[in-house]
């Protein structure tokens, strides 16, 4: 139905589309036009390809297109931005497992002529990373979503079992290109790539998640990348190779905001809190300083520069609404509020810009890591609201501590701070954070957007 020249024009165009939608991603301004630009560019490449080949009706693309929309459409919808990070790890999994399915269905229908050598190499990896993505996905899904322990598995068998397994794929893929018929050796990657997905991500900590989500983007587009040279299908290798430098690109900005190597994410994972902790408890044994919401708001108030610190705990209270009319209230009075984002803030990259966005505030006022530092220092109030591994000092001082040398937010060099939490439980990452017994810190204990609200009434009436 569709020529190979125009097949060919297709992917062109799928291709330019990518590209473009990916340069869009960069900015939160243009990051729903991005998506939607990348959205056309793989329906013309597979409706195209579909159409081209005659493996369906014009009809029934349509009403696969459709039920997609809606599907999407209903996530979209409903879905709550806590449960964003889960989200993303799924469209992860799915993503590698297309790739593993599309290998698998190559290798075994009927062909005319064998596969070459190195399009069986390529579907052995496109198998392997492919459900490596998938079962990693669905742990790290499981890890964030508190289904499994969300702890670091620290055992002195787990990267021997790991190495061993990932030599074993290895060797099957081998396999593979000297058997390509054999369901034994196919069915027998299919099975130890499963397990490596649940063994690799199961020794890495949920502080850790947003390094192994970035991760695994990267490794479901190199899965489609190498489902593209084994299908010949210069499309899919485009896009996935895009996703993949992406997503690796990616992966490193973020092991470089926790000052550890991806080994070290892989291999030595931060714990998680065990959930114990009473209100007033203090690391150290030191005092915490509790403030009503009228103390608080009339701390803001009386401030000249107010920096917010937005944490997992923002999303929780799904309050990031309340803190942009917190802001807009005190630039009302002359108060100037900019926000400090770390770049591993929340559950998964961009967390904390994709949840302030939502929320419009302008863009202008998100400051990373290297701008926010400086402004510290000048600031007069620091609003922290439930962050806490990326204000920790401990990560500048205890060289014992499994976050030293980790980047932080310099939220203790402010002339005060207020923090925003449900108790004194510590992060995700269980370390205690001093910061809440230093005396320039005041507590406002409760949940986020409540506190929010009643700091909002309170700035109205000063």
């Amino acid at each position: 139905m569709i020529s190979t020249p125009l097949l060919h024009l297709a992917y062109l165009v799928a291709a330019v589309l990518f590209i473009m939608g990916l340069r869009q991603l960069s900015s939160p301004r243009t990051a729903p036009k991005g998506n939607a630009t990348s959205a056309l560019g793989m329906l013309i490449a597979v409706a195209a390809t579909l159409l081209a080949f005659e493996i369906i009706q014009p009809v029934d693309l349509l009403l696969g297109v459709g039920a997609g929309i809606l599907i999407g459409g209903v996530l979209a919808w409903r879905i709550q931005m806590t449960a964003m990070p889960q989200l993303v790890a799924l469209f992860n999994g799915l993503g590698g497992a297309a790739s593993a399915l599309v290998v698998l269905a190559e290798l075994t229908r009927p062909k005319a002529t064998p596969l070459e050598s190195s399009s069986l190499v390529a579907a052995g990896v496109g198998i392997l990373i492919g459900n490596i993505t998938l079962m990693g996905s669905l742990m790290a899904f499981g890890k964030l979503q508190g289904v499994i322990p969300t702890g670091a598995i620290r055992s002195r068998i787990l990267p021997w079992l790991n190495l061993m397994l990932l030599l074993a794929c290895l060797g099957f893929t081998g396999a593979l290109v000297g058997a390509p018929d054999s369901m034994v050796i196919m069915l027998t990657l299919v099975g130890l790539s499963l397990v490596l997905g649940v063994t690799g991500v199961m020794s890495i900590g949920g502080a850790d998640m947003p390094v192994m989500i970035a991760f695994l983007n990267a490794l479901s587009g190199l899965a489609a990348s190498a489902t593209g040279f084994a299908l010949h299908n210069e499309v899919l290798i485009v896009a996935g190779s895009l996703v993949g430098a992406s997503g690796i690109i990616l992966t490193n900005i973020m092991c470089k905001g926790m000052n550890r190597s991806l080994g070290n994410v892989m291999f030595a994972g931060v714990g998680v809190a065990d959930g114990s902790g009473g209100a007033l408890a203090a690391p150290g044994g030191g005092t915490v300083k509790q403030a009503s919401p009228e103390e608080a708001a009339l701390m803001l108030v009386e401030s000249e520069l107010v920096i917010v610190v937005p944490g997992y705990g923002l999303a929780v209270a799904q309050a990031q609404h309340a803190v942009r009319q917190l802001a807009d209230e005190l630039e009302k009075k002359g108060v100037e509020v900019v926000y400090a984002i770390h770049p591993v803030a929340g559950r998964m990259p961009g967390h904390m810009n994709v949840l302030l966005a939502e929320a419009d505030v302008d863009y202008e006022k998100l400051k990373d890591l290297d701008e926010a530092n400086p402004l510290f220092p000048q600031a007069d109030t620091v609003l922290v609201i439930g962050a806490n591994d990326v204000v920790n000092p401990v990560a500048r001082t205890d060289t014992s501590s499994p976050i030293y040398g980790m980047p932080i937010l310099d939220a203790d060099k402010a002339a005060s701070c207020l923090v925003l939490k449900r108790s004194m439980r510590p992060g995700f990452s269980g370390i205690e954070n001093p910061l809440y017994s230093s005396d320039r810190t005041m507590m406002v204990f409760g949940d986020a957007k409540d506190t929010l609200l009643e700091l909002i009434a309170q700035v109205k009436q000063n």
